[in-house]
C-alpha cells in the first residue's frame, strides 16, 4: 500500500512541481551563476522560511531577490536599512484625521509578500525587534491592533561582511529565525565573462514578468508536507543536530573546545522541512540523505556559535559542519 501511495505522490509532485523549472529558467536568463543562491531562495519560498544573504557588494544579491520576486505574482518591497530608520517606517503608523477626530492606519512596506531588507545590520535594535515579530509571528502590531500578514511572507535580508562601521550586530534570536544563511561568493571566470557579455551595455535589463502564481506556491507547500521521510532519515537529522551540541558522542572530541553553543531545535525542524522542499525541487516524493546535506550547511551555519579558541585557530562553522557530515553515519 505504501509503495502505491508513494507512486501516486511521485506522479503528483512531477506534475505540480513543473513551475520550479520554469521559475529557475527565467531567473537564470537574468542572473549568471549563483545556482546555490537561487535554489536556496526557492526552497525558502516552498518552506515558508526567511533567508539571510551575506556577501560583498556587487555580487547580485539584490538583483537575484528582485528577479525572484518579479517572477512570482506577489507584492514586493525593498527596504533600505539605515541608522535613522524607525519601526514606523517599516510597519506603518496611526495618522490623525481631524475631520472625524479619529486615527487611521497607514500600513508600511512590511505589508507585502517578499521583503528585501537591504543591509539589515545598519539599523538599531528597535527596528530589528519590530521586524522580528513580523518574521516569527507573521503579524504586525500598530497601536492596539494586530494585523495578519498575507501569505506567502518572506524576508530576504542582505549584509556586507567586511564593513563594520555604522552597523549593529544582529541579536542571535533574530538570526535564528532565518531558515538559511547563504554566503554569496565571487563568480567563476566563465561566469564573469558571461556577466560582461550580458550586462556590459547601458541598455536596460530584460523585463521580468510573473511566471508563477501565488496559488502555485501555496499548493506546493501542502504537497511538500506530504513528502515521505523515513524514520532512519529523521534519526539522521537528529544526530546531525546533536553532534553540534555533544560532538564527543560522535567521535569528535576535538570539536568540544571549539563549539560554544550548538544548534537549536529550530535547526531540526528546518532540516526536515527544507529537505522535503529539496526533494520537491527534484520532483521526488521522498527524502534521501543527499537532500539533507544539500540544505544542511546553510541551516546550521548561523546556529553554531564558536569559542574564542576556534576564532584564534581560524576554524569556521563551515569547517565544523564538514567534520560533522563526515563523522555522523549516513543511513
Amino acid at each position: 500500500m505504501e509503495t502505491f501511495d508513494l507512486t501516486v505522490l511521485n506522479e503528483t509532485i512531477k506534475e505540480k512541481s513543473k513551475f520550479i523549472d520554469v521559475l529557475k529558467s527565467q531567473i537564470s536568463a537574468i542572473i549568471v551563476g549563483q545556482e546555490d543562491l537561487v535554489d536556496k531562495m526557492i526552497i525558502a519560498v516552498l518552506s515558508n522560511g526567511h533567508v539571510f544573504l551575506e556577501g560583498l557588494p556587487g555580487l547580485a544579491k539584490t538583483l537575484t531577490v528582485k528577479t525572484l520576486a518579479d517572477s512570482i505574482d506577489t507584492k514586493f518591497h525593498r527596504i533600505q536599512f539605515t541608522p535613522d530608520l524607525l519601526p514606523a517606517d517599516i510597519l506603518g503608523t496611526l495618522i490623525y484625521n481631524p475631520k472625524d477626530a479619529s486615527f487611521e492606519i497607514k500600513k508600511g512596506p512590511i505589508f507585502s509578500n517578499i521583503i528585501l531588507a537591504d543591509e539589515i545590520n545598519r539599523s538599531p535594535a528597535k527596528v530589528q525587534s519590530a521586524l522580528l515579530e513580523a518574521m516569527q509571528e507573521r503579524q504586525v502590531t500598530i497601536g492596539n491592533d494586530t494585523y495578519k500578514l498575507d501569505e506567502p511572507f518572506l524576508v530576504m535580508a542582505t549584509q556586507n561582511p567586511i564593513e563594520q562601521e555604522g552597523t549593529y550586530p544582529l541579536p542571535e534570536a533574530q538570526i535564528d529565525r532565518f531558515l538559511f544563511k547563504v554566503l554569496v561568493d565571487y563568480p567563476t571566470e566563465e561566469e564573469e565573462l558571461s556577466i560582461l557579455k550580458k550586462m556590459g551595455t547601458i541598455t536596460e535589463i530584460q523585463e521580468v514578468k510573473p511566471v508563477v502564481h501565488t496559488q502555485d506556491i501555496l499548493q506546493a507547500r501542502k504537497i511538500v508536507d506530504q513528502i515521505h521521510m523515513a524514520e532512519n532519515i529523521q534519526k539522521y537529522i537528529v544526530s546531525l543536530v546533536l553532534a553540534t551540541r555533544e560532538p564527543k558522542n560522535f567521535g569528535l572530541s576535538d570539536l568540544s573546545g571549539l563549539i560554544d553553543f550548538g544548534a537549536s531545535p529550530r535547526a531540526t525542524i528546518y532540516l526536515a522541512v527544507a529537505s522535503k522542499s529539496q526533494a520537491f525541487m527534484e520532483h521526488r516524493g521522498y527524502v534521501i540523505p543527499e537532500d539533507i546535506r544539500k540544505v544542511g550547511r546553510a541551516i546550521l551555519r548561523h546556529r553554531i556559535l564558536l569559542t574564542y579558541e576556534a576564532e584564534a585557530e581560524d576554524v569556521s562553522t563551515d569547517d565544523i559542519i564538514t567534520r560533522i557530515f563526515e563523522s555522523v553515519p549516513t543511513p
